[in-house]
């Protein structure tokens, strides 16, 4: 059974920095692409960044371009999030996801090419 566990979240002033953490189990992660959204209350769920199976390979949303690395250690099953100069609209659960098939070729970025999610954990920033 795939388990995605996501952690680091919490609540940070503007300008502050979190690192968000997905553990992975059930699965040899270091074959597929994974990745990070978020969601507010009453929006959908909405691309975050995406890294492919290798980690040489990454994607980000305009929003978030520059402030957000996302990075991997296949040896861990884990992926991070790190999340710098934070905005009041990063405010979001976390949700990371693992790809539907291995070795993407293309980088993962509609949330129909995750087969797997975690439960989410909540960043909060305040102004």
């Amino acid at each position: 059974q795939v388990q995605l566990v996501e952690s680091g979240g919490g609540l940070v002033q503007a300008g502050g920095s979190l690192r968000l953490s997905c553990a992975g189990s059930g699965r040899t992660f270091g074959n597929y692409d994974m990745g990070w959204f978020r969601q507010t209350p009453g929006k959908e769920r909405e691309f975050v960044a995406t890294i492919s199976a290798s980690g040489y390979s990454t994607r980000y949303a305009d929003s978030v371009k520059g402030r957000v690395s996302i990075s991997r250690d296949n040896a861990k099953n884990t992926v991070y999030l790190q999340m710098n100069s934070l905005k009041p609209e990063d405010t979001a659960v976390y949700y990371c996801a693992v790809g539907r098939s291995p070795f993407s070729v293309a980088a993962l970025i509609r949330r129909d090419e995750y087969a797997y999610w975690g439960q989410g954990t909540q960043v909060t920033v305040s102004s």
